[in-house]
Order: structure tokens, then sequence, then C-alpha cells
């Protein structure tokens, strides 16, 4: 039981650092302005179910993916780290990382692109979700989908009150909370290459 605890909160605080959903708060104003109170609900509720939709797809799917392309344990975690390093590194130099976030994106759709996809249900966020479930069975995998529902819901909220969030906590906090989950993130997926590496090399 103790187990199955650490591994959830392991999970947890992996989705929460990758999706920050405080975080995100101010790039969904961003994206919504002059969207009447209405819309914005329809576009929170939309991106958040999209982005849990196309998540839990690679989390049930992830083992056969794995299967199918004979892709190893060792070579994801290693692989997968790197972004998830990278994606951290950047939000501790308060940079907007070039793979959680896409400018470029067409705004024809915004809570399908760039919100679903790649803002909440980008590259590191799948790489989470796949490294948790990577040779888990389906408790864990269970676990790992209740969690991501909970934080798609957390987003949600976040997204929904996201002017009384910003008014009150402020931007400075905001700033400061985004470093805490850069660092967090860094920390993560230097931890995963470390792991990576100790499996291929039958290291203790």
């Amino acid at each position: 039981m103790d187990n199955l605890f650490t591994y959830a909160l392991t999970v947890f605080t992996s989705f929460f650092a990758i999706m920050n959903p405080i975080a995100n708060t101010p790039i969904f104003l961003g994206l919504v302005e002059g969207e009447s109170a209405d819309s914005k609900k329809k576009i929170a509720k939309t991106s958040t179910l999209t982005a849990f939709i196309i998540v839990v797809t690679f989390i049930i799917a992830g083992k056969y993916i794995f299967e199918l392309f004979g892709i190893t344990i060792p070579a994801f975690k290693m692989t997968g780290g790197i972004p998830i390093f990278y994606v951290g590194f950047e939000m501790l130099m308060s940079k907007k990382s070039k793979i959680h976030h896409n400018d470029n994106a067409p705004n024809d759709n915004l809570a399908i692109s760039p919100l679903a996809i790649p803002i909440l249900a980008g590259p590191g966020t799948i790489v989470t979700a796949m490294n948790s479930v990577a040779g888990a069975d389906f408790i864990h995998i269970g676990i790992v989908v209740a969690i991501f529902a909970l934080i798609i819901y957390l987003t949600y909220l976040a997204f929904s009150f996201s002017e009384q969030i910003v008014k009150k906590v402020g931007d400075n906090l905001i700033a400061v909370i985004g470093k805490l989950m850069g660092l967090i993130l860094a920390i993560i997926g230097t931890g995963m290459v470390i792991e990576g590496i100790k499996l291929a090399f039958g290291l203790e």
C-alpha cells in the first residue's frame, strides 16, 4: 500500500509539474482574450477534455506501442528524460518552452490547438504518461489514469476561474511557481536518464 501511495504521489508530482495549471492560467487568458464568459468556459472544457483523451490513449496503448516498435524501457527512460529536463531548464531560465508551447499554431480552433495540443497534451506530458506506465500492471495504469483525470480537472478549474486566480495570486507569484515547477521537472528528467542508464547496464 505504501508503495502504491509513493507511486501515486510521484505520478501526481510529475503531471502537476509538466502541466502546471496555475502557470498555464495566464497563457489561457491571453489566448481567450475578447471571448465571452460562456465561450471561455466552453474552450476550457473542450481543451481539457481533448487533452485527457489524447494522453489516456497513450497511457493505455503505451505498452503495445513499446512492443510494436521494439522500444526498450531503458532507452525510453533515457530519451524521455532529456525533453523533460529541457522543458524544466527552460522554465527555470524564464523561457517559454519550444517543446511545450507553440506560438505559431493556428488559432482557428484554439481549444484544440494550441491549448489541448501542445500546451496541455504536449510531448512532455505524453512522455511523462508513457514513462509512468512503462512495465506497469493494470493497477498502476488505473492509478495513472485517475491521477491524470484529477490534474485535468484542476486545470479545468484553473482555466474557468483564470481571471480571479491571476488577480489574487499575482504575476510575480505565478512566475515563482513556474520556476519551482521547472526545477522539479529538471530533477525528474535527470532521474529518468540516470534510471535508464542503471537499467541498461545492470547497475545497482
